[in-house]
């Protein structure tokens, strides 16, 4: 639910990564122009395969990870929340690499050159022609900024939120309830766009990129040189707005499905 809501804004944050353009309204204008409003959901098989795979691992690496690391009463540490964020990120890094790529391309795809384009139907079509034309080990292009991007993202955003939720809770001003939950949302997303912009950056050029080298520190160079240091955080406005919002409906249906499986499991339910 949350990523067909942001879809439009995750596509133009991959188009500024990846492509020329210069501004997220610019780049707005520009889909809408050439490709009509429908142009704005490019790639949404990519984003919805995405959210099935390297979400819903993460969610639960991170709650056995963290259930590991803390077993003693009250609430978990604040490095204890990050690596068990970490651990997560890690393993859904490499497990979601290539639905994560499927993603980048064809969200850029129709920013680029018509001769230049993929033009995959659908997001199980284009890991089919990719492993055909490129092998399948082409699945894990970009793995590694992929996965030091999926291990800052949630550290910041997993830890973050536990950690902003049990600080709020013990000022007790507010319950845990929705207001507590939107809060501690917002602060994880503000905390984890800024942390992971860079690694964000290199990743989509990299998973963009059909041929030459791809390496970590020759995207990183060139893009540097070519562009100077703020091409780190190009796309920063979209990528904010887009996973605040993503951050924030994550955390409150979350929320409300964990609650209302204490509600079954307290009414003596044995099946959840």
């Amino acid at each position: 639910m949350a990523a067909s809501v942001t879809h439009p804004l995750d596509l133009t944050k991959v188009r500024l990564q990846a492509t020329g353009d210069k501004g997220m309204i610019q780049s707005m204008r520009k889909t809408v122009h050439n490709e009509g409003i429908r142009g704005l959901y490019d790639g949404l098989t990519g984003t919805l395969l995405r959210q099935m795979t390297y979400s819903v691992i993460r969610f639960a690496v991170f709650d056995e990870a963290k259930a590991y690391l803390h077993t003693t009463p009250g609430p978990a540490p604040a490095w204890k929340l990050a690596l068990a964020g970490s651990i997560a990120g890690g393993v859904a890094g490499v497990l979601g690499n290539p639905a994560e790529l499927m993603m980048v391309r064809m969200q850029a795809d129709k920013a680029k050159p018509p001769e230049k384009r993929y033009n995959y139907r659908n997001s199980v079509q284009g890991l089919y022609q990719m492993a055909k034309t490129e092998g399948i080990l082409s699945w894990w292009r970009g793995w590694v900024p992929n996965t030091i991007r999926s291990v800052l993202m949630n550290m910041t955003q997993l830890g973050a939120y536990d950690w902003f939720k049990s600080t709020l809770l013990q000022t007790g001003y507010l319950p845990d309830g929705s207001m507590l939950h939107f809060l501690a949302s917002l602060g994880a997303g503000t905390v984890a766009t800024a942390v992971t912009s860079p690694a964000d950056v290199i990743k989509a050029r990299i998973m963009n990129a059909s041929k030459g080298n791809t390496s970590v520190v020759q995207v990183l160079r060139d893009s540097i040189t070519k562009e100077g240091p703020r091409v780190l955080f190009k796309g920063f406005v979209p990528a904010w707005i887009r996973l605040q919002p993503t951050t924030t409906l994550i955390f409150l249906i979350l929320e409300q499905l964990k609650s209302g499986v204490d509600r079954y499991r307290a009414s003596g339910g044995t099946l959840l």
